[in-house]
């Protein structure tokens, strides 16, 4: 299957059925978050009853059909089933920003080493948020998550933007109907730090890949498997092409 058929489109499916499909080495880039499992949790954080705010959190439902609720053991089989598809379809100089979240399970912290460990990570990039809620008394609030940086041998950043550091303070996105999105401004940092001309992103969620991607000029490929996700990321590629909202959040100082 020739991945021109895909460019620039969003295709509503499941992310290993659409990679199968694609030819080896067809992107230069992946940048993706998937489902974090979080409802198969030992904690309260799903199911507390104590109502407020977080009673009515979208995420309790899971992801539109997506329950978000799988065995650990199954979870971790299907990630890494995901990343070496995305493996495969990187060039040699390519790389995945995968974006995940540490959870304590059973009182021990669960780091994502089942899924991350045979594959090449060269830096775990740490994405710190503001906010968040936490019920459980033995630990203190969570306000980060990671991103592991799987990179190909020949990988290598745009001019200039090694002087970022690891440390990434975006605020979590306010505005959009997703339980759980990207900001702009993080998935901007990472297109601007790279030449990546045809971008991946297997767990597309409202589009916010496709979004920087189109207004920083480059190309993608968006996997989705819920119609109302897919719907949403194409109203957002609509609006963006009159109101680019990508332009609000890039970084010039560092490139231009």
């Amino acid at each position: 299957m020739n991945e021109n058929q895909y460019l620039n489109k969003i295709i509503c499916g499941d992310c290993l059925t659409v990679m199968r499909q694609l030819p080896d080495k067809c992107v230069d880039l992946v940048i993706t978050s998937p489902p974090y499992n979080l409802k198969n949790s030992t904690g309260n954080g799903m199911k507390d009853g104590r109502g407020g705010k977080w009673s009515n959190a979208a995420l309790i439902k899971g992801y539109a059909t997506y329950d978000d609720n799988m065995p650990y053991d199954e979870y971790c089989e299907w990630q890494k089933k995901c990343l070496m598809e995305m493996m495969r379809l990187l060039k040699d100089d390519g790389a995945i920003f995968y974006n995940h979240k540490w959870r304590v399970q059973n009182g021990l912290i669960q780091d994502r080493r089942e899924i991350i460990a045979d594959f090449p990570v060269r830096q775990i990039i740490i994405w710190k948020r503001k906010g968040g809620i936490n019920f459980n008394a033995g630990y203190f609030l969570p306000t980060y998550e990671v991103i592991y940086l799987i990179a190909k041998k020949n990988f290598k950043l745009a001019p200039k933007a090694s002087r970022y550091g690891d440390v990434w303070e975006f605020t979590q996105e306010q505005k959009n109907s997703h339980p759980a999105p990207f900001p702009v401004a993080l998935i901007d940092r990472i297109v601007s730090s790279t030449n990546a001309q045809i971008i991946l992103d297997p767990f597309m969620g409202s589009g916010t890949t496709a979004v920087v991607a189109q207004g920083l000029k480059r190309n993608f490929i968006g996997i989705e498997i819920s119609k109302e996700y897919c719907a949403m990321a194409e109203k957002r590629l609509e609006n963006n092409k009159i109101y680019p909202e990508v332009f609000k959040f890039h970084e010039p100082t560092l490139f231009d």
